[in-house]
């Protein structure tokens, strides 16, 4: 990790303090952890985990961009969407893990600008410090629309609107497992002699065996071949089929399905940190300061939201999303030549091209009681390929 931005003194004791806490807890649980559970505390230990510690994390600053930070015609194009699932279900938004709250202020704003506002913008956020930053951007953005914002500290009890997630699931704890010639190990993280943390495999079981077996099955993995599986991606979109009454699910992330998630090219899984705009594979580097993500199963969480009683509503790229969406209208209103313009010409070219952010981000759909088809699915749905 030579080539790795050096953190600042402060940073590293902060990293070495929720390493101890990581050192402690591998003991109590008698010297392994899932990693799972290990991504868990990486990402939300109170006070030290990634997300839930004071660090920036978004933007030019921080360790990665994402597309709300980008330029604000995401969210104008995203608003389209939004305002007809509110039209057909209730006038309401949550949105789960929503970063900086810039794609919160470009929703709101293009929602006002189409008539379409919501009687209430709802923001699910583990982090105190983001919950901050949230509100110090939608206030920054949209001072006259803040009223209408408002934080909850879990998912409600029923719901109807629009669930918007832009890449939620990927920072979902997931499971490491190895498909051996004797059988099947979840691969789990133990200390090494320096007091460092190392992988450690133990024979899978229970649910994650089940899960294993079956993807193992339908994918004919040969021995050796490793990834990732999110039964905690899975519980969250299955949870909704108890709480959604009506409306949808907009879920927009990075992925495949199946069959290219576990695709033999991908032998070593999807498992992926960032740190400082530098990505890398290793997740024992720096605890708490670094991003640990992996990519999503969407065929997973299909079949989990449909066993709860969800229906799948649209499955495209994102490129295809956005056309859909009309982006290109939205890039034409700005007015031609200026910097702003190129400026955003710059960023939807990172948005739609294939190789950039276009084809590898997927955004999906899933609800219940709508009954037109969605606006951003019209063409392009490769619902047949999960």
């Amino acid at each position: 990790m030579n080539n790795l931005p050096i953190p600042a003194p402060e940073a590293l004791s902060h990293s070495q303090r929720l390493q101890q806490v990581l050192s402690d807890e591998l003991t109590s649980a008698g010297g392994w952890l899932s990693f799972a559970r290990f991504m868990e505390q990486l990402l939300y230990a109170p006070g030290l985990g990634y997300y839930t510690a004071g660090a920036r994390k978004f933007g030019a600053a921080g360790d990665f961009i994402t597309a709300p930070e980008m330029t604000a015609l995401f969210g104008q194009a995203l608003a389209r969407q939004v305002a007809q699932i509110m039209a057909a279900s209730v006038p309401v938004v949550l949105e789960v893990g929503a970063g900086s709250g810039r794609l919160a202020a470009d929703l709101l704003l293009a929602l006002e600008k189409a008539n379409a506002l919501p009687e209430h913008y709802f923001i699910l956020d583990l982090s105190a410090d983001l919950r901050q930053r949230q509100q110090e951007t939608i206030a920054a953005a949209v001072p006259h629309l803040l009223s209408r914002v408002a934080w909850l500290d879990r998912l409600p009890e029923q719901f109807s609107g629009v669930v918007v997630a832009n890449e939620l699931l990927d920072a979902m704890p997931a499971h490491v497992v190895a498909w051996r010639d004797d059988g099947i190990f979840e691969r789990g993280v133990v200390l090494d002699g320096s007091g460092g943390f190392t992988w450690n495999e133990r024979p899978a079981t229970g649910a994650l065996l089940a899960a294993a077996t079956e993807i193992g099955e339908q994918c004919s993995l040969p021995p050796g071949f490793e990834s990732e599986i999110s039964l905690a991606a899975r519980a969250w979109a299955a949870e909704w089929g108890h709480r959604l009454e009506k409306g949808g699910l907009l879920l927009i992330d990075y992925g495949f399905p199946r069959r290219e998630f576990y695709h033999q090219q991908r032998g070593r899984g999807t498992l992926m940190c960032h740190y400082r705009h530098h990505a890398h594979p290793d997740p024992f580097y720096l605890p708490g300061l670094q991003d640990v993500t992996v990519h999503v199963d969407f065929t997973a969480i299909i079949a989990a939201a449909h066993a709860s009683g969800l229906e799948l509503l649209g499955y495209v790229s994102q490129v295809q999303f956005l056309l859909n969406c009309s982006t290109l209208d939205c890039l034409a209103a700005i007015p031609d030549a200026t910097p702003d313009y190129i400026r955003a010409a710059g960023a939807v070219g990172k948005l739609l091209m294939p190789h950039e952010m276009g084809e590898l981000f997927k955004v999906i759909a899933i609800g219940r009681g709508l009954d037109d088809e969605l606006l951003g699915f019209a063409k392009g749905d490769q619902s047949r390929r999960l």
